[in-house]
Order: structure tokens, then sequence, then C-alpha cells
């Protein structure tokens, strides 16, 4: 069975964000991810961490002015400095927490910007990033989202994820495969893991449409999960989900 952690931004929002490390160690997780970390000092979040047993596995990187509608900034072209001082930041984040992996988003394409030098500036930004964090032992994810809940974004399909892999080459670059942002923009979820297996540095779940709990809807969990074993796949499952109701109540999936 894969290994599951617990997304904090988007589970256990009954309580406050630092006590949802307690509430995610209480439910039987033994390692959480979450968007951001960058409204807690460091070490404050490494020390609940610690205090809780658990293993900080994904973060992502800055996303550039969020509640503007930012969504990142690594294919903008004209904000390489900004990007790389973003870099910078999560690197020290990731190196208190001693997190392995941290998510690259791409960003929110302006109306009129050509999309062939926001795929340079992309393939450019992340040479750099993967470098960097290279230096630590640290793994960089791109992760295809779809353009309902998304509008605009540039990454949004499993194929383009690859094809950027293969034009910036940097060994510690893998692609972050939700699959439920796969299935709304392409489905063909098992084949398309099967193919790109060596690639996939994590992996999310939720349900479609609604993007619950991963125990209804229209995507076969129990399945993936199986094959998942069978490609011997060895890194986390990130639970990037709305729970239905309380947190807890909805986790009878999990012992399932």
């Amino acid at each position: 069975m894969p290994k599951f952690a617990a997304n904090l931004t988007m589970m256990f929002n009954e309580v406050t964000f630092t006590q949802r490390f307690s509430a995610a160690a209480n439910a039987g997780f033994n390692a959480v991810e979450f968007l951001f970390p960058y409204d807690y000092a460091p070490q404050e979040l490494a020390q609940l961490l610690t205090d809780n047993h658990l293993q900080s596995v994904l973060f992502n990187l800055p996303p550039g002015d969020w509640n503007s509608g930012e969504r990142g900034l690594a294919a903008l072209p004209g904000r390489e400095e900004e990007f790389r001082t973003s870099v910078t930041l999560a690197l020290e984040y990731a190196q208190v927490l001693h997190t392995p992996r941290l998510h690259v988003m791409a960003g929110v394409v302006p109306a009129g910007i050509n999309l062939q030098l926001c795929h340079e500036t992309y393939c450019q930004n992340l040479i750099y990033a993967a470098k960097e964090a290279n230096k630590h032992r640290i793994e960089l994810l791109i992760e295809p989202i779809n353009t309902r809940d998304m509008p605009g974004y540039f990454l949004n399909f499993q194929e383009q994820a690859h094809a950027i892999l293969q034009a910036v080459g940097e060994s510690n670059l893998k692609v972050q495969m939700d699959f439920y942002h796969a299935q709304i923009m392409e489905g063909d979820l098992s084949s398309t893991l099967i193919q790109h297996i060596d690639d996939i540095g994590h992996i999310q779940i939720a349900s479609v449409p609604g993007r619950n709990e991963p125990d209804d809807g229209e995507v076969n969990y129990p399945y993936l999960f199986a094959l998942l074993d069978q490609l011997g796949y060895q890194g986390w499952v990130g639970c990037e989900y709305r729970p239905r109701g309380r947190t807890e109540d909805g986790l009878k999936w999990l012992p399932a």
C-alpha cells in the first residue's frame, strides 16, 4: 500500500494551521505536505514536526502575489530575479524542515504574453532552480494543473510536463502527478502512470469531480493504489483534497 501524507492546507481545517500537525499525527499520518510555510518561522514548523513525529515531504516555492491571483513565477518572463529569490527562500525552509522535494509553480500567464517565450523562461528558470536544489540533494517537481480550477495556468498536461523534463535535462527534476488534475484534463491515468513512472516524483489524490475524499467519484482509487504497488512506486501520495465534513470523519477510506 502506498505511503500517504496529509495535506495540511486542505485537511484538518477545523483547527488552526499549527494545530493541524498534531491532528494529522493523531489521525495516523506519519507525513505531511502543505502549500506554503512562509507565514511561520521555519524553526517553529520544524519543532511541530519533531513534537508530532512527522516528516515534511513537500511544499511549494513562493507563488508571487497569491491574493492578486498569481500562482507561481517560473514561466513568467521578466520575473526571473524574483523567481531566484523565491528559490533561495524555499531552500532555506527545506533545509530546516528536512523536506526532500519542492514544487515549482509555473504561473498563470498574463494575457498577450508569447507562450514560446514563457516556455523558454520556464526551462531556464527550472535549470537554475534544479542546480541550486541539487546542492542540497533536494528534488524539484513540476505539476500540470487543470484549467477549470486554475484558468490560464501554463502547465496543464502530463505529456507537456514530461517534454519539459527532457528539455531541461536535470536529474533532480521530476513530475508531480495529481490524479485529480490529470483526470479532469485527459484521463487515461493508469496508462500515463505506467508510461512515466520513472519520472514521477510525487503523487496527489482527490475525488473527481468534487475534490473530496478518494472514496467516491469517477476515479477508481483502489485500482490505482494497487497499480502503484505493482510498479514499485516508493514515493509519497499526498492527500490534497477538501473533506466533505469533519476531516477525521472522512478518513474511513484510509484503513480500508
